[in-house]
Parts: structure tokens; C-alpha cells; sequence
């Protein structure tokens, strides 16, 4: 079952820290976002494999926007 993780406030995408691929554990950060100058981590909320990035690095993200989906 794909898991989808997505933003939760509007921000700027400051790193992605995984590739299509990649093995994750639950917890492990997936997208570091970065709002009002502070890192806000987006951790993944089961493992899984990622699927897809939907984002880059330097985009901006509304509440809501698709960062990865995770299998």
C-alpha cells in the first residue's frame, strides 16, 4: 500500500534526503523544508520504498503538496 507524505505548512523544499529506490525505516527524514528560517524535518511514518519525488530542492510546497509517496 503507497503511502503518500506530503507538506503540512507552506514552505521552501531545503533538501531532499532520498532517491527513487531508497529504502526508508519509519522516522527516517525524507524532505528537510525550511519556513520563517527554521529546518523543519518531514519524516516518513512507516518504512517502505520510495516510489517518487515529486518535489525538488528550492521549490516551494503549500499545506498539502505531494513530497513523496513511499511503498
Amino acid at each position: 500500500m503507497a503511502e503518500d507524505v506530503r507538506a503540512e505548512l507552506p514552505a521552501k523544499v531545503w533538501r531532499v534526503s532520498v532517491a527513487v529506490g531508497d529504502a526508508v525505516a519509519e522516522g527516517d527524514t525524507v524532505v528537510i523544508l525550511e519556513s520563517m528560517k527554521m529546518e523543519i524535518p518531514v519524516l516518513a511514518e512507516s518504512a517502505g520504498t520510495v516510489d517518487s519525488v515529486a518535489v525538488a530542492e528550492g521549490d516551494d510546497v503549500q499545506p498539502g503538496a505531494l513530497l513523496v509517496v513511499l511503498s
